[in-house]
């Protein structure tokens, strides 16, 4: 058994794309591999800046022979048949054998192929993988003809350690041959470095100033920056989003502090964490109260250097204050317009093709708002309509035409700045959450008010025109839009009519009712948030109303009620019940082709068929209204369990007398339907 080792060195490897590489390497050359019936075993792979590096174990040292009988033409078929059998088979007539069989004389051809070993079978299936490769971007360089993501400098192949031979092409006239080594540091370490596994890979590398495991630089940027902000009685403000890219940067991390001059301290704290992290991709800190301090990190792909790192620190304060400088001036420039005045210019911006202005969503949102606010506990349906009315105002902003991520949080600093009600600026602030699931929920019942009916408002939109998701495709981010209609329903523990406010919608919108689809996208997305949170996906399905969505918010109480049930000793057993119920019911239907009567108690002979049809009947059915109702039903449903059981153990359904067995059914009959309008418990899988 051998192991494969290959590492690729090239230019950097935009951060956002060398995860998804590593995956990709492994799992081409994995398929390569099973397809040539090499057996690959375990597979491991790194991705950092400047390298990519696969290893797998467990090879098998070329591929079994192939043995193969082949069947061909009839004895007296014409001769150019036999001879297109030969030449298919790669065989001289003379090597055919003429066999009689049950159907006549036929020829057969006895071919055997010899494996082909690993170390030859390498240069072409690489060749083959790196071209194909599925990079998001990719380019060429030279005169070459294959495309990768950076230019390629060295390609090493190993087996066992030695150097596989060969050549990768890379078309008009460019190619690198298979070396066995790479490159360390570009500043640090001129020698090459080299190779033969992954575990020493990993620290010969590590000498050579690179570290090719991602974990390692994860946790040397985390450590570094900390250790730095504690010095300075600060706190690094968290961002996984930043980390993960600035992983991907730097192949010796740094971690260095720079300054925030004073005169930028009076800006707000989201401009300032904005300005370091979009362009500069620098991590802002925190001082104990919270708020944002005047120090920011960086990180340098250098070994730690008090003079150099002094300069790069001065380098990049100077950088900063170029862009605080332009911030500062949206922001005094900004706050000299009104609110109202930035309304009137959202006519000018559609928003989309079909879908009229900005200002026409600006119009919409208020009415939308008013149809919620009522339901609400808490919600100043006037204030939350105010709030509706200005939510898109600073889109018209200097700063957020610099900087459109503070689209919203902008709104809510200019609103407090004019000095209108603290809920409208918090409103406006938060209409855009939750912007994803760790992003938390608006603070107030008129911010929750706001961000519903903005994306209330877009569904309606999008999918009426016919946008809709289609496959992986969500360029309009309606599932996160859908999604974060229904965590605000659920950890909000609000109930509405979500049907009443689409159709309504719609009709602001100019349609006549909401898009047929709409209602099922919904449920779907509901579906896949309650997986989320934990429960199984059967009993997700068995809860669920697809297409229902007059109250999600009873919905969602439903679902996490018979998990509940359904989680205790008693729900293991009613679904034993119930599952044992259906199959008799089934297998008799099946033989008589007839509907059953409804259950005739004065037919009865046992007190365990009195017991059991008492406590169907007890079941409230399935068109409970409030939460109190589904406490009561969920209380009856697991009561069911004791006298189902009773039932099986003192009864035999299939009685010799037939009026006896249609009733017993009848009452069997009687439970499945009862049960199924609470739940479809024919898809609860265990």
């Amino acid at each position: 058994m051998s192991r494969l080792f290959i590492e690729l060195t090239q230019e950097e490897i935009p951060a956002r794309m060398q995860a998804a590489a590593g995956r990709d390497l492994e799992r081409l050359f994995m398929e390569a591999l099973t397809e040539a019936r090499l057996s690959p075993g375990t597979a491991r792979h790194l991705a950092g800046p400047c390298h990519l590096a696969l290893e797998i174990d467990r090879l098998a040292d070329s591929q079994p022979d192939i043995e193969e009988e082949r069947r061909g033409p009839r004895g007296d078929a014409p001769d150019k048949a036999i001879d297109g059998f030969c030449a298919s088979a790669g065989l001289a007539r003379d090597q055919l054998e003429l066999r009689e069989t049950e159907k006549g004389s036929f020829y057969f051809a006895q071919i055997r192929q010899p494996g082909r070993k690993l170390a030859d079978l390498l240069p072409a299936m690489l060749q083959d993988i790196l071209s194909r490769f599925p990079w998001p971007k990719s380019q060429r360089w030279g005169t070459s003809r294959m495309t990768w993501v950076r230019p390629l400098h060295a390609v090493s192949v190993l087996l066992d350690g030695q150097p596989v031979a060969g050549r990768l092409d890379l078309g008009g006239g460019m190619e690198l041959a298979f070396g066995a080594a790479s490159s360390g540091h570009r500043f640090h370490h001129k020698k090459p470095v080299p190779l033969s596994n992954m575990d020493s890979y990993i620290g010969d590398m590590k000498k050579a100033f690179v570290l090719v495991d991602a974990a390692e630089r994860r946790q040397m940027i985390t450590a570094q920056a900390e250790k730095i902000a504690a010095g300075k009685g600060l706190a690094v403000k968290p961002d996984a989003a930043l980390l993960d890219e600035v992983v991907g940067l730097a192949e010796w991390p740094n971690v260095i502090a720079g300054q925030i001059d004073d005169e930028f301290m009076a800006l707000p704290g989201e401009v300032l964490v904005t300005s370091m992290r979009v362009h500069q991709k620098y991590f802002a800190t925190l001082d104990k109260a919270g708020a944002v301090a005047p120090v920011f990190l960086t990180v340098s792909n250098r070994l730690a250097d008090a003079d150099n790192d002094q300069l790069i620190a001065a380098g990049n304060e100077r950088v900063l204050r170029a862009r605080l400088s332009d911030a500062a001036f949206f922001w005094e420039q900004d706050k000299k317009a009104g609110l109202d005045e930035w309304v009137t210019r959202l006519d000018k911006i559609t928003f989309y093709e079909g879908l009229g202005s900005v200002g026409d969503k600006a119009r919409r949102l208020p009415q939308l708002v008013k149809a919620l606010a009522g339901q609400m506990p808490g919600c100043n349906a006037d204030l939350a309509a105010e709030a509706a009315r200005l939510a898109k105002a600073d889109l018209v902003s200097g700063m957020v035409g610099e900087f459109p991520e503070l689209q919203g949080i902008m709104g809510g600093h200019y609103a407090k700045h004019h000095a209108l009600d603290e809920k409208i600026a918090l409103a406006i602030s938060d209409h855009y959450r939750p912007q994803g699931p760790q992003d938390r929920l608006p603070a107030t019942p008129e911010g929750l008010a706001v961000a519903l009916a903005d994306k209330i408002d877009t569904l309606a939109g999008f999918f009426g025109i016919g946008q809709k998701p289609t496959g992986s495709r969500d360029p309009f981010a309606l599932r996160r839009a859908a999604l974060a209609i229904l965590r605000i329903l659920d950890e909000g523990q609000l109930r509405f009519d979500l049907a009443a406010l689409f159709r309504l919608a719609a009709q602001l919108h100019g349609f006549q009712q909401p898009d047929a689809d709409l209602p099922g996208f919904v449920t779907d997305r509901l579906a896949v948030r309650l997986r989320e949170t934990g429960l199984a996906h059967d009993r997700v399905a068995a809860a669920l109303r697809p297409g229902d969505i007059g109250d999600i918010g009873l919905q969602i109480a439903r679902a996490k009620a018979l998990d509940r049930v359904l989680d205790s000793q008693q729900g293991a057993a009613l679904m034993a019940g119930f599952r044992r119920a259906s199959n008799i019911l089934a297998a008799e239907l099946k033989k008589q082709n007839q509907t059953l009567p409804e259950p005739d108690a004065a037919l009865f002979e046992t007190e365990a068929e009195k017991t059991l049809l008492a406590a169907v009947l007890a079941l409230p059915d399935g068109s409970v209204t409030d939460t109190e109702g589904l406490a009561r039903q969920m209380d009856a449903l697991a009561g069911l369990e004791g006298p189902i059981n009773q039932f099986f153990e003192a009864v035999i359904v299939n009685d010799d007398r037939l009026e006896v067995r249609q009733n017993r059914l009848g009452l069997l009959q009687l439970i499945n339907r009862r049960m199924m309008q609470i739940a479809d418990f024919s898809k609860v899988e265990r």
